[in-house]
């Protein structure tokens, strides 16, 4: 079994050394400083990917996984490492990516933001398979690189009460007449309410029906169907049920959401990440800002309150009309509109059609946002917020920025939005004058 000494860690939290002949080796499970035997399981021109064996020298920062599922679930892939450490190496990741792809470093590096390390997972997508042949209904995550579902009875990272009923959705799923009709549960908690979406891909029966709403009773949530697409979920049970909502107090702030919509899994750090996008922004009364990939508004209210006018963009019309929702119902609506359009494929005159701005706050999924950054004009605003959950994306629109519309990054740090897992979420800031 070869040896090698651990150099760093990747993007997906495997350690990364080199081969005796000079390739990179992907190791899972290894830590940065540590001396290990690994077995290659894939093998590639320039690069290895491979297991742990034996820990000849441990690190410092090593610990042990809370998890007993930890070696077979893919849901998280840092959990053998420090929690504050796991912060420290997404720092890295972020400050690698914005050097490596466009050769910049941040005038300041924000101190990075961190909050619970267990339990904090307010959303989910869980799997679920019948197989016989491991004792029948299967409810988890997916097995590391593997279509199979993780044989889990907990989940250290999904809420206490979210984590104690899988033991319970495996009964209740196995109990019903379409158990391998059912493949997958959506998981939505809000300040108030728990929902658990079934998708199910057939009709259930009287039975079940009666059995779902049972279950629904007995643990105090709601449980929805979903037959079809995302439009088709409804909520079975209660009749009265009331919306899911969580809050951002600092802002006087409650938006409204439906269990298949798009929010942060992690309420509490987002509520910091909001506090620091807006004293970033700094939106100022009777200024306009957009902003694009607004979602249900989770960014476009606290800074309506400011004083200013919000301009939110987003691409699903069904998050358009639950953002303009939320703004009525938080008395916002006179500083806020919102439209409809694919920034993919924004243009100069897109952009430009949006009218004079002040400043402008950039939330985009994992692609980024290339063909916005590149259709901003001379006269675009001074100032940029862009909240990011891909450091490559960020850093190659960082570039463009930079290089090419003449902004400087002034600022860029991350939040540790999902402890235990490799994922990097981050804010920078990009000024011109």
């Amino acid at each position: 079994m070869p040896i090698a000494i651990i150099e760093s860690l990747d993007n997906e939290g495997r350690g990364i050394a080199r081969s005796p002949e000079g390739k990179a080796v992907f190791i899972e499970g290894a830590l940065p400083g540590e001396e290990v035997e690994y077995t290659v399981f894939r093998k590639k021109k320039t690069y290895e990917q491979a297991h742990i064996g034996k820990i000849i020298r441990a690190s410092a920062q090593r610990v042990t996984p809370r998890c007993a599922f930890f070696a077979k679930c893919g849901g998280c892939s840092m959990q053998h490492l420090d929690s504050l450490a796991q912060a420290a190496v997404k720092q890295r990741v972020l400050e690698n990516a914005l050097w490596h792809i466009a050769r910049l470093k941040a005038q300041i590096v924000y101190p990075t933001i961190v909050g619970a390390p267990w339990g904090y997972r307010y959303r989910a997508r869980i799997g679920v398979r019948d197989i016989p042949s491991k004792g029948g209904v299967l409810v988890g995550f997916h097995e590391r690189r593997s279509s199979y579902i993780a044989d889990m009875t907990s989940c250290q990272i999904l809420p206490p009460h979210i984590s104690d009923l899988l033991p319970k959705l495996r009964e209740l799923i196995a109990g019903l007449s379409i158990p391998d009709r059912i493949p997958q549960i959506e998981i939505a908690v809000g300040d108030t309410e728990t929902v658990l979406v079934f998708r199910n891909l057939v009709d259930i029966t009287q039975a079940d029906d009666m059995r779902l709403r049972a279950f629904a009773e007995a643990h105090a949530l709601q449980v929805w169907l979903q037959p079809g697409g995302p439009a088709t979920a409804f909520c079975l049970h209660p009749a009265d049920a009331p919306p899911l909502t969580y809050s951002l107090p600092e802002f006087d702030v409650t938006l409204t959401f439906r269990p298949n919509d798009f929010t942060q899994v992690n309420v509490p750090i987002n509520r910091v990440l909001m506090r620091r996008a807006m004293h970033l922004l700094d939106p100022q009364p009777g200024e306009r800002i957009a902003d694009l990939f607004c979602g249900l508004g989770n960014f476009s209210l606290p800074i309506a309150r400011s004083g200013a006018t919000v301009i939110g963009i987003e691409g699903s019309d069904a998050l358009v009309a639950r953002a303009a929702e939320n703004a009525r119902a938080n008395g916002l609506a006179d500083q806020c509109e919102f439209h409809a359009a694919n920034l993919f494929e924004a243009t100069e005159d897109s952009i430009a059609a949006l009218g004079k701005l002040d400043k402008l706050l950039i939330d985009p999924p994992r692609d980024g946002a290339m063909a916005v950054v590149k259709a901003l004009g001379a006269d675009a605003p001074g100032r940029i917020v862009y909240v990011s959950c891909n450091p490559a994306s960020l850093a190659r629109d960082a570039a463009v920025l930079v290089y090419e519309k003449g902004y400087r990054l002034k600022g860029a740090g991350i939040a540790n939005m999902f402890p235990q897992t490799s994922h990097v979420e981050s804010i920078a800031l990009f000024e011109r004058d």
